[in-house]
């Protein structure tokens, strides 16, 4: 039983900088596109490593148990995916400039242009990262792994058959797992030659959605404010164009929309500010 607490509590800032990670990355992602801009950021998960993995890794690498939180880099990983292979090197920047902030980067492991001999390709940074605990501040290590949609089903599927053969897989899946990469290489390549085509397309889409989305909450607004009359002439003439891919239309009426809500002074005529 001892043992168990003494794992949990190893494990709980880690478990703490994965969340907080993800929070900070979903935050840049999400700015990029309440701007209207386009996001490097696809999305970004994170895990804490499991005991019986850590076990098995130290294990292997001969790592004494008193040293794991120095030895061993991915207790705690963040994954962030992106959907082209530019966006990956444009992340890497961003997570470059936090360095000092944040959290410091210790050093990075490019296996794209370098890519390991099975194939997989991922771009990796080992940061120290400062957790906020009872006791005080504690640095733990981290690492971020920067990939393709593509690159990261293939090492999915690699981690699977590692996990199932105990790293020693069958010669002829090693060599269909690497016909795969390649596969998996080309698909990026293809991707990277329309990609211009697909960020316009998803910047169309996001500038509609948050323009929408803003006549919509205003609409609402309308009613709150008993101005019923006005708000279902809004209304039924958003109706009318909801389903155009004119975007002057629809920022045309949310102008009007926004002329018809009254101006509010945070405070009284009269009173002393």
């Amino acid at each position: 039983m001892n043992v168990i607490k003494e794992w949990k509590t190893l494990l709980i800032p880690y478990e703490q900088a994965v969340e907080e990670l993800k929070v900070k990355f979903k935050a840049i992602r999400n700015q990029y596109r309440e701007l209207n801009e386009y996001s490097p950021i696809e999305f970004a998960m994170g895990r804490v490593k499991k005991i019986s993995s850590i076990i098995e890794k130290a294990e292997r690498r001969s790592i004494p148990m008193e040293q794991l939180e120095e030895q061993m880099e991915d207790i705690a990983g963040i994954r962030i995916m992106c959907q082209f292979v530019d966006d990956i090197y444009e992340v890497v920047n961003l997570i470059r400039e936090r360095s000092g902030k944040d959290f410091t980067v210790l050093y990075e492991k490019d296996y794209i242009k370098n890519p390991k001999d099975s194939g997989y390709k991922s771009y990796h940074i080992i940061i120290k990262y400062p957790v906020q605990t009872a006791l005080g501040t504690k640095e733990i290590l981290a690492e971020l792994q920067i990939r393709t949609l593509a690159m990261n089903f293939w090492a999915t599927i690699e981690h699977s058959l590692n996990y199932k053969y105990k790293s020693h897989i069958p010669d002829g899946i090693i060599e269909r797992l690497k016909n795969s990469a390649i596969a998996a290489t080309r698909l990026d390549e293809e991707m990277m030659e329309i990609s211009r085509e697909v960020v316009n397309a998803q910047l169309m889409f996001e500038e509609k959605s948050n323009t929408i989305r803003d006549i919509i909450t205003n609409i609402q607004l309308l009613f709150t404010q008993g101005k019923e009359l006005e708000a279902l002439d809004f209304q039924q003439r958003f109706d009318n164009i909801k389903n155009n891919d004119n975007m002057f239309e629809f920022e045309l009426l949310l102008t009007e929309i926004k002329k018809s809500l009254p101006r509010y002074n945070h405070f009284e005529k009269g009173k002393l500010i």
